[in-house]
């Protein structure tokens, strides 16, 4: 977006108490950068909308969307909508973690209600899974009335105390999709990677198209504790007291490495990866996974023509 946007602090979004409220706020500063933003009307990808060409029946031009855009769009017939969104919700204990007045559970919750409060209202379908230490409740891609109330109802139910079982939920997840879709993980990835992996290779070979956002709170990130204190494992209830000033280095060292584990095992199967620390504003998440998309549209898009 533009260096004059504004962004609205994920603190005070997560004071609004009502998270379809909260999406919708989103959703709406959202439009207001892309508009504002040198990739307008970018977010064609994920419309019901597609160019208008002569001979086009101009009784389905959409004119809001002209207006606004300053582009000639039709809407699509049903079977040209094509999108399928699955969010899978990592729901484990360690996700209940914030130091900033929420927790890492809600901020997900936040991206996932507003990514698909935003597809749906562009005629895409969307769907929610939720997991921790196995697949708990699940429901498939649909764009019809009620469905964002059913996803944003089981956003809003509490996590299980269960730990994280990310190989054996993603592997529980391919044999429900089987139509290929965008899948969407939002996670922690507090969990060994090397598993995970097949289980990424595997959808990838699927056809489906995958996208990580990775959630950790800033004092995960920076280790920004002070004082000597007990520390618990929350998916594991074991406690060690430690003192602050004499392991920041040791985790931080070992925080990088799974970094660059996870870095390295998304970019052998082309996933998409949007690391996300929980200060970091909703609408610049969204807009740089929107931007991405558009990227790879492009990159597809030129491959085709040098192929051709």
């Amino acid at each position: 977006m533009t260096a004059a946007t504004t962004f609205l602090d994920p603190a005070a979004l997560m004071r609004i108490k009502s998270l379809e409220l909260r999406a919708k706020v989103v959703v709406e500063g959202l439009w207001k950068g892309m508009h504002r933003s040198p990739y307008h009307g970018f977010s064609v990808e994920f419309s019901e909308y597609r160019a208008y060409v002569q001979g086009d029946d101009p009784r389905y031009i959409d004119w809001k969307v002209l207006a606004r855009s300053d582009r000639t769009y039709i809407k699509k017939f049903e079977d040209e909508t094509n999108l399928r969104c699955q969010m899978v919700i990592d729901h484990s204990k360690s996700m209940n973690f914030g130091s900033l007045g929420y927790t890492k559970a809600d901020y997900a919750a936040t991206l996932a209600a507003t990514l698909a409060s935003f597809l749906m209202k562009q005629g895409d379908a969307a769907g929610l899974t939720t997991f921790a230490d196995g697949i708990e409740e699940h429901l498939p891609p649909r764009n019809r009335p009620g469905h964002l109330r059913r996803i944003i109802t089981e956003l809003e139910r509490p996590a299980k105390a269960a730990g994280t079982s990310l190989a054996v939920s993603v592997g529980q997840l391919a044999d429900m999709l089987r139509k290929r879709g965008m899948i969407c993980l939002i996670t922690d990835l507090l969990a060994p990677v090397e598993h995970l992996e097949k289980q990424l290779a595997l959808l990838s070979a699927m056809g489906h198209d995958l996208v990580v956002f990775h959630l950790m709170d800033r004092a995960e990130i920076d280790f920004t504790f002070e004082k000597s204190a007990y520390f618990r494992d929350a998916e594991t209830g074991v406690e060690r007291f430690l003192d602050p000033q004499l392991v920041r280095e040791n985790y931080l060292k070992r925080l990088q490495a799974h970094r660059e584990t996870i870095q390295a095992a998304v970019d052998r199967h082309n996933v998409e990866y949007h690391f996300c620390p929980t200060d970091q504003p909703l609408e610049e998440v969204l807009f740089d996974f929107l931007s991405a998309r558009q990227r790879k549209k492009a990159s597809k898009s030129s491959a085709a023509r040098i192929s051709v």
